[in-house]
């Protein structure tokens, strides 16, 4: 990749500008909003403050009860006045938060619809549409994000996300470069978002050594961040060191205890030779993993990759890969559904579904693998 080195030198100056601290701006957020609240009980802004400070809460520990609570406030910040904006930015953003993907992209269209020029309502459309698959919609909601206000933080990683889609990386890591240094330095939970995606992006690329520097950067920034540890894991498993993978993941799950999250550690455990262990967390990742298969934010993708494999239930993939394609068309659950023909042996199916994932750009190396092996399979 061209210029790799160059974007991390930079990164690199940047971040030695920030000084790391265990403090966590949402709970900072959530304490200033109650405080605003206990002054002015009848601000519905507060009260909207506080449910995206309890989202963003959420995204730092990965514990969805705070979503819950959000919805309380935006329900006082409605009752309070019906047309709130900041209050209907919320709802949306919890919306996403709990992959309620057809519901927030509703919202956002109708929010868009009264305040044309609103920026995370573009943020948001981008999101939704990213997550049902709709490439064209998302590419236009960024599209218009960044020409309201050029170089905005929220434009500048929607636009990455989706240059990652269509295979530019190199473009992807250069937008978060400039998102890095457009965040304030206080956001650490924020700048160790954008550091964990950069070591994603590395990894997607086959730079190991740079997804290793910025998966330890973020966790330096917000220790023992979840997103980092997955990501950190990830580098160890592309390293062949499953075992330190596992405790990565191990450590990842005690604090965000997620049957997906579940599912990676199993897989470490499994491929570092602890069969019994595997075989332990397998059992419990099906079981919770199959608890909320039929609700917006479940496993579904790992269940399907868990039963075309391990599993060894190639039927049940297909069925469940099937259902979550009724929900969304994107390119994760295309290519598990593409997985999960090719496992019931409907090959030219499968290929067919991976054509559709792999048309937009992806250069996931999963998807790549996936894509490898149905191309090699008989009709």
């Amino acid at each position: 990749m061209r210029n790799h080195t160059r974007l991390m030198i930079a990164l690199a100056s940047i971040l030695g500008t920030v000084s790391p601290s265990w403090a966590s701006p949402a709970e900072d957020k959530i304490a200033a909003a109650r405080k605003t609240i206990q002054a002015k009980a009848d601000s519905p802004d507060a009260y909207a403050a506080l449910a995206m400070a309890l989202a963003a809460r959420a995204r730092e520990t990965s514990d969805p009860d705070y979503y819950a609570q959000g919805e309380a406030e935006i329900a006082r910040a409605l009752k309070l006045d019906p047309n709130n904006l900041a209050a209907h930015r919320a709802r949306i953003w919890l919306a996403l938060g709990k992959h309620e993907f057809a519901s927030a992209r509703e919202l956002a269209v109708a929010l868009n619809k009264k305040v044309p020029d609103d920026l995370l309502t573009y943020a948001f459309l981008t999101d939704a549409n990213v997550e049902l698959g709709r490439y064209d919609d998302a590419e236009n909601a960024a599209d218009w994000l960044l020409r309201l206000r050029p170089g905005n933080v929220p434009g500048l990683t929607r636009a990455a996300y989706l240059r990652e889609l269509y295979g530019d990386i190199e473009g992807a890591l250069e937008l978060m470069q400039k998102a890095y240094a457009g965040t304030p330095p206080g956001e650490k939970e924020e700048l160790a978002w954008i550091m964990t995606h950069v070591s994603h992006l590395h990894l997607v690329a086959g730079n190991v050594p740079y997804a290793e520097m910025a998966a330890n950067e973020a966790l330096r920034l917000f220790p023992d961040y979840h997103y980092a540890l997955a990501a950190l894991a990830k580098v160890r498993t592309r390293q062949g060191r499953h075992a330190d993978a596992a405790v990565l993941f191990e450590k990842r799950y005690e604090g965000a205890r997620h049957p997906e999250n579940l599912y990676d550690l199993a897989m470490a455990l499994h491929e570092s030779g602890k069969k019994d262990e595997a075989r332990a967390a397998f059992a419990e990742f099906e079981k919770s993993a199959r608890a909320e298969m039929n609700t917006a934010d479940n496993s579904n993708h790992e269940l399907v990759a868990y039963y075309a494999g391990v599993g060894a239930n190639p039927a049940e993939a297909l069925r469940i890969a099937s259902m979550e394609m009724e929900r969304r068309q994107d390119v994760m659950t295309l290519d598990a559904y593409a997985w999960a023909l090719y496992a019931n042996g409907r090959n030219q199916e499968a290929r067919n579904a991976m054509r559709r994932a792999l048309g937009v750009g992806v250069r996931d190396p999963r998807v790549r693998e996936h894509a490898k092996a149905i191309d090699a399979a008989g009709e």
